[in-house]
């Protein structure tokens, strides 16, 4: 089990707009980052467990945010119209394009998923693993 994910981000307010808008639909809502709250962090968790958590910060040290090459971050969601909804919010709310929702064989039967860029370039997937879930 993860603890948390972060990703550097290069303007707060803006990546709460899309953080926002692509994570309700999966349940998760912004919390107060504790313990160190500041200007510099948002969080997101499902309000009914305290982990795992997604966080987007201004980089520690000062730096621009950049993205991994290579890295993504994925958010499961409970079905195939929450992967809609949350592409959706997360492309009106800034987003780019990576891949529009829709099944992915290739990945397993009842694979669902969607993936798009951040506002930063940091890559997004949303999938519903309904491969995974028993008969």
């Amino acid at each position: 089990m993860f603890s948390h994910v972060t990703v550097g981000v290069g303007d707060l307010k803006r990546a709460a707009r899309f953080y926002d808008a692509l994570l309700a639909p999966l349940g998760l809502r912004q919390r107060p980052v504790t313990p160190d709250d500041g200007p510099d962090a948002r969080c997101w968790v499902d309000p009914t467990r305290p982990l795992p958590r997604f966080y987007a910060y201004n980089p520690f040290d000062r730096h621009p945010a950049t993205v991994g090459n290579g890295s993504m971050v994925a958010f499961q969601a409970a079905s195939p119209e929450a992967v809609d909804a949350a592409y959706a919010g997360g492309m009106a709310a800034g987003g780019a394009d990576e891949g529009q929702p829709g099944e992915r064989p290739h990945y397993g039967k009842g694979y669902y998923g969607a993936y798009l860029r951040d506002p930063d370039g940091n890559k997004i997937h949303i999938v519903y693993r309904g491969d995974l879930i028993a008969p």
